[in-house]
């Protein structure tokens, strides 16, 4: 991957940390870390709680190495796997080197818990005011200081639109300046910290959001139960675990029409992923209530 926020070499000590970027659901979080790397990593649909897990995203260049962090949106837990979803959140805010904490144009947040937590932060916060580009001028000055009250210490207040790229540049030389010296985390070749099986498993579950309305997107977890890496061919099996008889037959679809789309959008995407042909092999599982069970989340990852 051509890394677009190439610097020159420099005699420089070696900067290395972690950036974790937070904020409610449907702000543009992931859209941002795909932006910042330069290559998709996060899945993106308009629909909140798309993001379940904390996915890193590893920029590296001879002298820093960038690791992001996008997190799950900030809710109130409803149940299991939200709990899950926001201990990952809370993990990424005790890692953080520096802060990124995103909201969108015409979000506000008053006097919420996690504005009484960042307050007490001492880690750099950068404020990441998202979707700028659909918004005027007045409101854009107007927000920006809204939150200079609202949050008096942030380090750092941005502008910018993820989707289009806007200001993506500034951010990232701000999050360089602010970079601890430090020798690399990880190996220099490394983009992320998960393995090729979560790739598909969420290329799968975002063709599933993108799909399909109401309860039943987030009642479907993609478990990977083979991948076979042949020379010209990846051979992949998945369970598409779903909570009721109802789901499974909405998610299929008459005669498997849906399932069918589902399957051919997102062994589209893996072979550009991936670089290779794909043969995609999906089944419906009914698991009741696998999002209120302890043991069932953590040997699906939620730990």
């Amino acid at each position: 991957m051509e890394n677009k926020f190439l610097i020159e070499p420099s005699t420089e000590e070696h900067k290395a940390g972690f950036v974790s970027i937070i904020g409610k659901p449907n702000v543009g979080k992931s859209t941002l870390m795909n932006a910042m790397m330069g290559e998709k990593l996060a899945i993106t649909t308009s629909k909140a709680q798309t993001t379940r897990h904390r996915i890193m995203g590893i920029l590296s260049d001879e002298n820093y190495q960038m690791v992001y962090s996008d997190t799950p949106g900030i809710i109130k837990p409803g149940y299991e796997l939200h709990k899950r979803m926001m201990d990952f959140v809370r993990t990424s805010l005790q890692d953080a080197d520096i802060i990124l904490f995103v909201t969108d144009i015409y979000e506000k947040y008053d006097e919420e818990e996690i504005i009484q937590k960042l307050r007490k932060i001492k880690t750099p916060i950068f404020l990441v005011i998202n979707k700028v580009d659909i918004a005027k001028q007045k409101d854009i000055l107007e927000k920006i200081e809204y939150w200079k009250e609202t949050l008096e210490h942030v380090a750092e207040i941005f502008a910018v639109s993820a989707l289009e790229k806007f200001n993506i540049d500034a951010v990232f030389e701000k999050l360089l300046a602010y970079l601890p010296e430090h020798p690399p985390y990880f190996p220099k070749d490394e983009m992320t910290d998960r393995p090729e099986r979560f790739f598909v498993s969420e290329m799968i579950r975002e063709k599933i959001f993108l799909n399909y309305k109401k309860e039943v997107p987030y009642s479907c977890e993609v478990v990977v139960k083979e991948f076979k890496e042949e020379e010209t061919i990846i051979r992949i099996h998945v369970d598409i675990l779903v909570e009721r008889k109802s789901q499974k037959g909405i998610l299929i679809g008459k005669g498997g029409t849906k399932l069918k789309k589902v399957g051919t959008e997102a062994r589209l995407d893996l072979e550009k992923f991936f670089g290779k042909k794909i043969f995609l092999a999906q089944y419906v599982k009914i698991e009741p209530d696998w999002r209120h069970k302890k043991a069932k989340l953590e040997a699906l990852g939620y730990v």
